[in-house]
């Protein structure tokens, strides 16, 4: 969501309404009232309380937003609708301009798939004109209509609220959008071409580090201070580069301790207060905060946060279950003991390599 703060203030987009359900006081603890990003942010939410306890209770993405302009005719000119858990770089203020210009009550952005991707996605149907003529979703490549596909990026105009009904369920994609084409309204597709990247999986998730830390998403920097080719750092951390076996891309949050000894290959993403043992290696992985990894453990195509390691594709499983988080452990225990005799031989059977065993 930062990233896509980012994108709206620099188009100008300086008032954001947050839709929240899942997950919502996570959410609006961190970004509160979008301040330190240079907007201004209110959130609406969706669901109740149940014995103390926020219970999401989702109105669906159409029904979201009539509850909000229900509540205060918020939506007073052209605006955007974003999914939160995309990464892009589209130019909005070019689309805005697009949808204008066509007359459009309501506009979609859409990319173009390899025709083999096509069956991943909502597949938008044109005319020569780019107004919508049909849906297909997720449809089999031999049976898809079209390479074009539906991002999840909308412009509307205030108007819309009319085909929107209040009080219930109402989805954009499976409710509002067949409605428009129905009746003949003005809803037009806008090709453009712009770096989207899905990161709402795992593997999607993954996917969207590379691709910044490669430098692949335009507008998107890697964070932090550049301090060799390839290997950039946030504040303060310890690390003798000379003594690492280091291969970039790298980024490696503030207050992290890289030991000497320690392999990094890119790209890699270390988060702020972690710790990278000695003969540790952290290859194509991304490892959350406080992490410590312990000394010869090898980490391949992994995500670990927590008491978790989690394999590219998804496959997960629970450290302290497997009784393996004295390997990864978190970097804030005091209380690390030398391994018994049982962990080492189990350590010396796995090599220190957490792949998890199929299931």
């Amino acid at each position: 969501m930062e990233f896509l703060l980012e994108l709206l203030k620099e188009h100008g987009f300086k008032e954001v309404m947050v839709n929240v359900s899942h997950l919502a006081e996570e959410i609006e603890n961190y970004f509160r009232d979008g301040q330190r990003f240079g907007v201004e942010i209110a959130y609406s939410f969706e669901g109740r309380i149940e014995e103390g306890e926020l219970i999401g209770d989702a109105l669906g993405s159409a029904g979201g937003l009539k509850k909000i302009q229900d509540f205060q005719q918020f939506f007073d000119d052209t605006f955007v609708v974003l999914c939160g858990d995309a990464l892009i770089d589209l130019d909005l203020s070019e689309a805005v301009r697009r949808h204008r210009a066509k007359g459009a009550l309501a506009s979609l952005v859409t990319k173009r798939v390899p025709k083999d991707q096509v069956s991943s996605y909502g597949v938008v149907v044109t005319d020569e004109n780019d107004c919508v003529q049909a849906f297909q979703e997720k449809p089999a490549t031999d049976a898809a209509l079209s390479d074009t596909i539906n991002t999840g990026i909308y412009l509307f105009e205030p108007e819309i609220f009319e085909h929107i009904p209040s009080d219930q369920p109402f989805d954009i994609g499976s409710d509002l959008f067949p409605k428009l084409v129905e009746m003949g309204l003005p809803f037009f597709a806008l090709p453009m071409d712009f770096e989207w990247v899905d990161i709402g999986k795992v593997p999607d998730y993954w996917r969207a580090i590379r691709s910044v830390l490669q430098g692949e998403v335009r507008q998107v920097g890697i964070p932090g201070k550049e301090v060799r080719p390839g290997i950039y750092t946030g504040l303060n951390v310890a690390a003798n580069w000379d003594k690492i076996n280091v291969q970039g891309p790298i980024y490696v949050g503030g207050m992290t301790r890289i030991e000497d000894g320690a392999t990094i290959i890119g790209p890699s993403m270390i988060g702020p207060s972690c710790c990278i043992c000695e003969g540790a290696t952290v290859d194509n992985s991304i490892i959350f905060d406080y992490s410590r990894i312990g000394p010869g453990v090898q980490l391949v195509e992994k995500l670990v946060f927590g008491r978790y390691c989690v394999g590219k594709n998804g496959d997960h499983f629970d450290l302290q279950e497997a009784a393996l988080d004295w390997l990864i452990t978190d970097a804030r225990r005091q209380d690390l003991v030398e391994p018994s005799p049982q962990q080492k031989a189990m350590a010396e059977l796995l090599g220190t390599d957490l792949t998890p065993a199929p299931s």
